[in-house]
């Protein structure tokens, strides 16, 4: 375990902090290609973040936090719990660490050159292993938890494509069984799988998708969007067929259903980021719960929304109100089913707050531009942070996202 930070390490980190704000995608960017030019670290990233500049953008963002928060790095709870689970879910473990800190110090000292002194190269390697050693042990306990518990694994484990089928003419579900015929862990609901996939011509792949069955199921269930270009969408979709086998780890995430929560709950999504609010309607469906539901939709049409019919059953029984909103349909005709009621256009920050429960709890996922503009107007409207949560998709590179969830 690395000492505490001493006062005049955290004086040096806060003043390299105008620094970051102006280098800090350069910094990161050069210790992305540090880091990828050894095969073993680079199979563990998701690579297309790497190409469309998401990841080293969410790097930066996050070194400024805690360069920005080094004196109260208790704020930084909630980040450092979502970037544990992330490494959890990828399989990250305490031997990787080493190659980020040689490559993250190496490309500071190349964007900053003589500015980056002895002290503060000093500094900051003392900083990256304070923070190395908490992901370490938060990311141990995690491992031995989901290890410890009925149907819990660790590492990489073997599941077999029982079914798919197509929800939408763009999203595919695929029902996962463990290949071994063994127990399954139960996740919680909105907690996502990360898969190692082995693409034909791109070689080793990882992904995270959403796990949209509900707890307690004998399978998960994952619901993919096909993505323009996207290399793990596309094979999925087009090759991965019934029978098959991927290699998949643990359930994690931080963003699921507080069971000590007895708030109405609001699901508030856009495109394929209902994936794991339908696994959280779904739980909340089997315990019968008394709490209000209320799901707000956005997509393009109504033929391009999955789960619709699912959704239809629960507003029949009474148990969901839902909204509908398709951008793409001038006026989209009801479908006749009690509770449910279609919009045209998007879902837009004023009629959130024409709909405003203060008494409810919040569940945000879509579009980074989509959940910053719905965050902002509950914020806007004094709704308590606690009543507040978002899923990040991709690689977390919205400024204002990380920063006001760290």
């Amino acid at each position: 375990m690395s000492a505490p930070l001493d006062e005049n390490t955290r004086s040096i980190i806060l003043a390299t902090v105008p620094a970051l704000k102006a280098h800090g995608l350069a910094i990161t960017t050069e210790m992305y290609k540090r880091l990828l030019a050894t095969p073993a670290i680079r199979d563990l990233f998701n690579l297309s973040h790497q190409q469309d500049g998401e990841q080293p953008k969410a790097l930066a963002l996050a070194v400024l936090c805690y360069a920005e928060h080094i004196n109260d790095l208790g704020a930084l709870g909630g980040m450092v719990e979502r970037i544990a689970e992330k490494h959890v879910g990828l399989n990250i473990l305490p031997e990787h660490y080493p190659y980020v800190a040689t490559a993250l110090l190496g490309a500071i000292g190349h964007v900053l050159g003589d500015a980056a002194t002895p002290e503060i190269l000093d500094a900051w390697g003392k900083a990256y292993w304070f923070l190395a050693d908490i992901l370490i042990g938060r990311e141990k306990q995690i491992y031995d938890g989901n290890e410890s518990m009925p149907g819990g694994w660790k590492g990489w484990r073997a599941f077999r494509i029982r079914a798919r089928r197509n929800e939408t003419a763009t999203i595919v579900s695929f029902d996962l069984v463990p290949e071994d015929g063994g127990a399954l862990f139960r996740h919680k609901a909105g907690q996502y799988l990360s898969f190692k996939l082995d693409v034909p011509e791109h070689g080793s792949q990882r992904r995270n998708y959403s796990i949209s069955s509900a707890p307690g199921a004998d399978h998960y269930r994952i619901s993919v969007r096909r993505q323009d270009g996207g290399v793990a969408s596309t094979w999925l979709h087009d090759s991965v067929k019934e029978g098959d086998i991927l290699q998949v780890a643990n359930p994690a995430g931080d963003f699921f259903l507080n069971d000590a929560d007895s708030n109405p709950v609001v699901f508030l999504t856009a495109g394929v980021g209902l994936t794991p609010v339908i696994s959280m309607m779904g739980e909340l469906a089997q315990t019968r719960t008394n709490r209000h539901i209320h799901y707000i939709h956005g997509a393009e049409s109504r033929a391009l929304t999955a789960f619709v019919p699912q959704i239809d059953d629960l507003a029949k029984s009474d148990r969901v109100k839902a909204d509908f909103f398709y951008s793409k349909e001038q006026a989209p005709a009801q479908d006749g089913t009690p509770g449910v009621t279609t919009h045209a256009g998007r879902i837009t920050p004023a009629w959130l707050l024409q709909t405003l429960d203060r008494t409810a709890t919040y569940y945000i996922c879509g579009p980074d531009s989509f959940m910053r503009d719905m965050v902002e107007a509950l914020k806007s409207a004094k709704l308590p942070a606690t009543q507040i949560r978002y899923e990040f998709f991709g690689s977390a590179a919205d400024p204002e996202l990380v920063l006001s969830a760290a």
